[in-house]
């Protein structure tokens, strides 16, 4: 009898015993992956912080425009659209994608607006003066992306021109200068071009001027993208460099021979 009853006690599990009884071990906890990401400066941005400019880009405008990136700027969609700049779009962490855009528009307002948040450009080109039909008054674009108040009507952009009219062109309460407002529309500019529109990013037809092959602030924007996140760069500079070889020798010439101008 005593024998079996050894056997028994020998052949139980063990269970650690602690001063509240047994003691469960537990599985280790997964840390929650961070869902945003900083953006490294531009080359401009670079330059402004060593000149002391504090008209440059903020920090709390990647989060904003991270922020506001609908799941489709995030998905497969647009992997050849980004292609030049980001060959390994496709295979990174949400908050790599989400910081790769923040360091698009970066660009974008570099090329655009030179990152002062209250630039303003009056169109003077040759030919019939083209009417803000909100302001009714000849085009004028503004602010870090340069928009327009026509923009509040295509776009649902949350610029109000009777209340901006009564500031000062400068002034950056106007709610078309205000960097939120004006990036927001960005970002519902670009998806409408890239989603609903299905157009390409770097296209004759693009929202912006500075997107369209061979116009002017086409090279200054391409210079900007230039130390896109470190993510997007792992297996870039090989690909571009064998990319320049056979389209003219330089990064910028291979970023165009992936542009698809329609």
């Amino acid at each position: 009898m005593w024998t079996k009853m050894w056997i028994a006690v020998f052949l139980a599990p063990a269970l650690p015993v602690g001063c509240g009884g047994p003691v469960h071990s537990q599985a280790p906890v997964a840390q929650a992956q961070p869902q945003e990401k900083a953006a490294p400066p531009t080359p401009l941005a670079k330059e402004k912080a060593e000149l002391g400019d504090d008209q440059t880009w903020k920090p709390d405008w990647d989060k904003i425009v991270e922020d506001a990136l609908p799941p489709d700027l995030l998905s497969p969609k647009v992997a050849k659209d980004v292609k030049a700049f980001c060959p390994r779009f496709n295979s990174l962490a949400v908050a790599d994608k989400r910081a790769y855009w923040a360091y698009f528009f970066q660009a974008l307002a570099g090329a655009e607006a030179g990152l002062r948040s209250t630039a303003d450009v009056r169109h003077t080109e040759p030919g019939p003066a083209v009417v803000d039909g909100v302001s009714h008054r000849i085009i004028r674009s503004e602010g870090l992306l340069q928009l327009t108040f026509e923009d509040a009507d295509r776009y649902g952009c949350d610029f109000d021109w009777a209340e901006d009219r009564t500031l000062p062109e400068h002034d950056p309460q106007k709610t078309i200068l205000q960097p939120k407002n004006n990036l927001l529309c960005g970002v519902k500019i670009l998806t409408n071009q890239l989603i609903d529109q299905g157009k390409p990013l770097l296209s004759r037809s693009s929202y912006w001027s500075t997107l369209r092959p061979g116009w002017p602030g086409y090279d200054t924007f391409l210079k900007q993208m230039t130390n896109a996140p470190t993510a997007c760069r792992q297996t870039q500079r090989r690909r571009v460099s064998a990319s320049a070889a056979n389209t003219g020798g330089t990064p910028e010439a291979a970023a165009n021979s992936v542009a698809n101008p329609d």
